[in-house]
């Protein structure tokens, strides 16, 4: 048999220009009959394609688990895994607090917002299944994974739009589309990002259902699961579905407003079932302190063009790498003599709108829900990547490109190579694997398609493909450890304090510190016990303004807050124990978490952390220096929130500050007790001293201890407290004053910060959070109207009603241009 030659002989018979439908007639026709189970391998093979160049870019770069090199940088160390870590001990049921309260980070504070920004991902759960001391090998089997999805789903959907295509190209675009840039070099220490890679192809294909009016109830239902999961990327990924959907309007001829009208139900039902969750994250980001605001200043073009290479790294500039096939054949697209017109320009104008959107000041606003994020301004990116994907398959569907189109795809490529040249991002790797990959796709597609040739194609794509993504993957790795902070994985250093703060809990008796120096931003999530460190994008305002007035200290603007070592904050808030200079070490000038203050106005903060304190503990307890030095005896303390360098008194330890305001601040610190008179410190700036008394702490404490709740008992959504007989005055939790808190008998008032209610017998607070209430009616409503969608389509079944203008009858297909109406199977 002579052997066939040219594009063409690569399409199966089906799928031959001769033969093939159009991809005006497919995009018009109603989908295919289900497909059958061989048809579950595309899907699965690009999943396998993206956890093998994940994988095998993090072994090359020698990075954890597959080497000594750390993962855990910046929010994956600070957040994401003691947020993880958090999860497991809820669903272990050994957790202090629940969904909505949170009474380990913060000195307590709600959960549910920082639930539905961080841990809400249906793949969250999973982390339960390994040990609690593998939690970082849990964390990164969730973000490989969360890929694997992404790529199985993009390929789901190019089967869904254009079956002619070739099954095994689907599998390698959808690949790409999962070990884009954006994915491998944001999303990795970002992973609840990566549910937005996930929700765009799946938003996309509802938006197919939508156009066809099939799927009502479905519909709805995967757009909750989408912004349930991760509402920042999956609002990103909607803009960009809905964009997908007007070109698949105006390409097929099926624009109808009634359609749009359709579309924009379905997403608000979906919003409105996630709304007990959406809306108590919105509320925690209206009551958290202000991060850095920030005029969003777009990127050099050659900075952008650099960026769609492989192996380019930069913090302000798009990821928007894809594998090289995919913008050669979505440039091919554009010279297609087979491909109508229409077709063309809108894919090829959807492509360049969107490249374009994320370089305007007011798109890039509409792209991040009109804030510019504090971090990197390209978070949009992902989209790009995904239309570029089908923009691709979109040409495939007509067949493999042919020689012109080809030549116009590769110049394509070449012309926006030669734009990035200026670029300083541009490394010898980028030029080298970008222009191995553009020779090997071209080949390729220039190869037949029988026997061995197909073969040695599939090849030579798939091993592009791959080595692309692995050496983006591993030079990324190594750039976020030169360039970003990283932290040390979990160890044995790691589990003997966390067994140390497990042994000395005492809680709600008093609380357990996690301590100094710290591991990452939320130490006791990850380590355990009950502290004021805490990190999160809804770090409540009147927190981190309270232990500011108090002494502590931050990074990251006032968001990430620092435990504050001192006897009088841990006498007021109190800890009976802390981890400190190696060891757990135990106090007993401590407070229940329940006092009664005297009758009389709420305390009043200056500037000075010291009378501050003792303002809120209602005595004097510190001294001021004479000449500079404190008197024997007392411990000395330095406030110097702007000071950077180290602090000495005499022969003592030396004390590291890392201060500067807005971005950091010192907290306050001791130098250790005065133990020669006159001896002064060694400071490594200004800054005011306090020389505290411990004798007269004591006093105040026990004080303090004959007017304090006489029993204490928490739960996951509030606290009660019996206070002594004939209590008068204010009854003052050790907790601060966030909003949610509800008090019976009488509404909380903020006592310096903290939670506090006119004293009774006893003291009952539920906390709820804000925007749970209209989220639970918003979700109730939602669930109504679905229901009511259900109900009228079981009717216009059972009363054998016509469909809608524009929608397919129940059971058929529209018939293809030229052809005849096909029978879908029930449920088709």
């Amino acid at each position: 048999m002579p052997k066939t030659t040219g594009p063409s002989a690569a399409l199966p018979p089906a799928a031959h220009p001769s033969t093939a439908l159009s991809s005006a007639a497919l995009s018009s026709a109603a989908p295919s009959p289900p497909a059958p189970a061989s048809d579950a391998l595309p899907p699965a093979l690009a999943a396998v394609l993206s956890a093998v160049a994940v994988c095998g870019g993090d072994a090359v770069a020698r990075v954890f688990p597959f080497g000594p090199r750390r993962r855990a940088v910046n929010d994956l160390a600070n957040q994401f895994v003691p947020f993880h870590a958090h999860l497991w001990d809820l669903l272990r049921g050994r957790a202090d607090g629940g969904l909505l309260l949170d009474w380990r980070g913060g000195w307590g504070t709600s959960f549910l917002p920082d639930y539905g920004t961080y841990l809400s991902s249906p793949f969250a759960p999973l982390v339960a299944l390994f040990p609690r001391g593998d939690i970082e090998y849990a964390v990164y089997a969730v973000t490989v994974l969360k890929t694997a999805v992404a790529a199985a789903a993009m390929t789901f959907l190019l089967r869904r739009l254009g079956p002619a295509g070739p099954r095994w190209w689907a599998s390698v675009l959808g690949a790409a589309y999962a070990l884009c840039g954006w994915s491998l070099i944001e999303g990795t220490y970002n992973p609840m990002w990566l549910d937005g890679l996930i929700a765009f192809p799946l938003l996309c294909l509802v938006g197919e259902w939508v156009r066809e009016g099939r799927r009502p109830l479905l519909g709805p239902l995967v757009v909750a699961v989408c912004w349930f999961a991760n509402f920042y990327t999956a609002y990103m990924a909607t803009l960009g579905a809905a964009l997908v959907l007007l070109v698949r309007l105006a390409v097929t001829d099926s624009f109808r407003w009634r359609t749009l009208l359709r579309a924009a139900v379905t997403t608000a039902l979906g919003i409105g079932l996630a709304a007990p969750v959406l809306v108590p994250v919105f509320l925690g980001s209206r009551h958290a302190y202000p991060g850095l605001v920030r005029d969003f200043a777009p990127a050099a073009g050659p900075d952008v063009l650099a960026r769609l290479l492989p192996v380019t790294y930069g913090f302000a500039t798009p990821a928007a790498f894809v594998c090289t096939a995919v913008p050669l054949l979505a440039g091919a697209l554009l010279f297609r003599r087979d491909a109508p017109g229409r077709e063309r320009w809108l894919w090829g104008g959807l492509c360049a709108a969107v490249a374009l959107s994320v370089q305007w000041g007011p798109t890039h606003l509409v792209w991040h829900l009109f804030a510019t994020p504090n971090g990197s301004p390209y978070r949009q990116t992902f989209v790009l990547s995904g239309v570029l994907v089908l923009a691709a398959w979109t040409g495939l569907a007509h067949g493999l490109p042919d020689r012109r189109s080809l030549l116009g795809g590769t110049a394509v490529v070449l012309a926006l190579t030669a734009g990035a040249l200026p670029s300083r991002l541009l490394t010898p790797w980028a030029l080298l694997l970008a222009g191995a990959g553009l020779a090997a796709v071209a080949g390729a597609l220039l190869l037949p398609r029988r026997g061995r040739y197909g073969l040695l194609a599939a090849l030579l794509v798939t091993g592009t493909l791959l080595g692309q993504a692995a050496a983006t993957t591993a030079y990324a790795d190594r750039e976020r450890l030169a360039r970003l902070d990283d932290y040390p994985p979990w160890g044995k250093e790691h589990e003997r304090r966390a067994a140390a703060l497990a042994a000395a809990d005492g809680w709600p008796a008093y609380r357990t510190d996690s301590g100094l120096p710290r591991v990452a931003g939320n130490d006791p999530l990850l380590l355990g016990g009950q502290g004021a460190a805490y990190y999160s994008s809804h770090t409540p305002a009147v927190l981190t303004e309270t232990l500011a007035a108090l002494g502590g200290g931050w990074t990251s603007r006032g968001r990430n807050l620092l435990s504050l070592d001192n006897p009088v904050t841990d006498a007021l808030f109190g800890v009976g124990a802390r981890w400190r200079d190696g060891e757990v070490v135990r106090t007993d000038v401590r407070l229940p978490l329940v006092t009664v203050r005297p009758p009389g106005p709420p305390p009043v903060y200056g500037r000075s952390p010291f009378r501050n304190q003792e303002l809120l503990l209602g005595a004097r307890v510190y001294g001021s220096p004479r000449a500079g030095a404190c008197p024997v005896g007392t411990e000395v303390f330095l406030w110097a929130p702007d000071a950077t360098g180290t602090a000495r008194l005499g022969d003592g330890a030396p004390v590291r500050l890392l201060g500067g305001t807005p971005k950091r601040r010192a907290a306050l610190t001791s130098l250790g007790f005065q133990r020669v008179p006159g001896l002064k410190p060694d400071l490594p700036g200004p800054g005011e001293l306090g020389c505290l008394d411990h004798d007269r702490l004591r006093a105040a404490v026990t004080a303090l201890r004959a007017r304090a709740a006489t029993s204490v008992r928490v739960t996951s959504d509030g606290i009660r407290a019996v206070l002594p007989p004939g209590a008068t005055g204010t009854a003052v939790v050790a907790a601060p004053h966030i909003a949610g808190w509800h008090c019976e008998g009488a509404a909380p008032v903020p006592y310096g910060g903290l939670l506090a209610a006119p004293a009774h017998a006893t003291l009952t607070c539920s906390f709820r959070p804000p925007g749970l209430r209209a989220g639970l009616a918003a979700g109730t409503a939602a669930a109504l109207g679905l229901l009511g969608v259900a109900v009228t389509g079981r009717r216009a079944v059972r009363t054998g009603r016509p469909p809608r203008p524009g929608a397919p009858a129940e059971g058929a297909a529209a018939a293809p241009r030229g052809g005849s109406p096909r029978r879908l199977p029930p449920g088709g």
